[in-house]
């Protein structure tokens, strides 16, 4: 089997090593995230799918989370970039990124704003957006990790912060499970009219029914996000190991080539990792490595 001529990224999955306390949001519904998920597992996933390497991506608000997932990209080269957490809303939040200088897999930021007690409010934080302007006036990017109620407010937060791109991870996690794809392809069309807003193809199966989901119905989704972003700004994420509570890696990659079938060879493979490559700016060594 040939390489392909793009390196293929998978653009969001995330490591772990299990405990509790630390990962409270797997609750008793998840049990089969309850274990550890490291390089290991993930490697030989990449390589049946030839996946050239992937961005780990926070799963835990903590500083020491950036730091255990900059310490894998430092063992695993195909780890090419990291998305870590940092308080943004921090007085020292600067101290915090200068310990940080000189990692260039640390590619950007995100916090779990959908698990804010008030996620439109804490988009308008004053302190959350001046730490965002902070980070993209540093050149990182921030990823945006909500629901689909949230999107207007992801609009207006987004509308505000232009330095840099930013990703909209899972597509805004529609409501699929109640069938809203008309409301979320609505409440989705401002944001994805903005230029400097890319979107992940991630995190679907999770959203529909784990275990009553179809690839067909899924891909309506899909096919509406790459009418909105244009295939130049959408990227495959797996969303391993997460997607594991309704599927496999085969079963997300399989759904994402299903999506993506009629478009052309070359926006195919920017969607499965040139854009990755451009929006990250992972760098020909980096590429080189993770192959």
């Amino acid at each position: 089997m040939t390489r392909p001529e793009v390196p293929r990224i998978d653009a969001h999955q995330h490591f772990w090593h299990y405990e509790p306390e630390q990962y409270r949001w797997i609750d008793n519904s998840m049990s089969v995230l309850k274990r550890d998920y490291l390089p290991s597992d993930l490697e030989p996933l990449l390589k049946e799918h030839q996946m050239a390497g992937c961005i780990a991506v926070q799963a835990r608000q903590c500083e020491e989370e950036t730091d255990a997932l900059l310490t894998l990209a430092a063992k695993h080269p195909w780890i090419a970039g990291v998305i870590g957490w940092v308080d943004l809303q921090a007085p020292n939040l600067l101290e915090s990124l200068d310990r940080w200088q000189g990692q260039p897999r640390l590619r950007g930021f995100r916090h779990q704003i959908q698990d804010e007690a008030d996620p439109d409010a804490f988009l308008a934080d004053t302190a959350f957006n001046k730490g965002v302007a902070i980070i993209q006036a540093r050149g990182y990017l921030y990823e945006i990790l909500i629901k689909s109620p949230s999107l207007k407010a992801a609009y207006a937060f987004a509308r505000r912060h232009d330095r840099q791109p930013l990703v909209l991870d899972h597509l805004g996690k529609p409501d699929i499970a109640h069938g809203n794809l008309q409301t979320w392809a609505e409440q989705l069309a401002p944001l994805a009219a903005l230029p400097h807003v890319y979107c992940k193809l991630s995190g679907l199966i999770t959203e529909a029914g784990w275990t009553t989901w179809r690839p067909d119905y899924l891909v309506a989704y899909m096919n509406q996000a790459l009418e909105l972003f244009g295939p130049e700004r959408v990227l495959f994420g797996s969303d391993w190991p997460v997607c594991r509570l309704a599927g496999e890696y085969d079963h997300v990659h399989a759904l994402a080539q299903l999506a993506i079938a009629p478009l052309s060879s070359a926006e195919q493979s920017a969607i499965m990792g040139g854009n990755a490559i451009r929006l990250y700016g992972l760098t020909v060594n980096a590429q080189e490595h993770a192959a």
